[in-house]
């Protein structure tokens, strides 16, 4: 049986600069949930301003960057926007949903095979 991968790693373009100076650049976002999704909606800031919300997401799904104890809003918003755009893109890629498929048995020969499915209807 094959592990799931929840986790994964990434290199910031330019890395982000703590009050030390020092830079952050490695670091490990997980997959998101429908929680990560839905509860950043009722947040204030994300009312005021959708944009906010990716903010919010990425604060949530990176679990570590460099040697920081924490991740909040205040590490995503002070990223320089190189940064920002990658890991907006890093989520997206991580978290779509491509190709999924699932094992069933073959109605014919009754071997197990692997079939494409959409959440579409496709």
């Amino acid at each position: 049986m094959t592990a799931f991968q929840t986790e994964y790693s990434f290199e910031l373009p330019r890395g982000y600069v703590d009050s030390t100076g020092m830079v952050h650049k490695k670091g490990i976002m997980r997959l998101a949930t429908a929680a990560d999704e839905i509860i950043p909606m009722k947040d204030p800031r994300v009312q005021q301003n959708p944009s906010y919300i990716s903010i919010i997401l990425l604060a949530r799904v990176i679990t570590k960057l460099g040697d920081l104890s924490h991740i909040d809003t205040r590490v995503i918003e002070n990223l320089f926007t190189a940064d920002l755009a990658f890991l907006q893109d890093f989520y997206q890629k991580i978290n779509e949903m491509d190709s999924f498929s699932m094992k069933t048995v073959c109605p014919h020969c009754g071997e197990e095979i692997e079939v494409p499915w959409s959440f579409e209807g496709e």
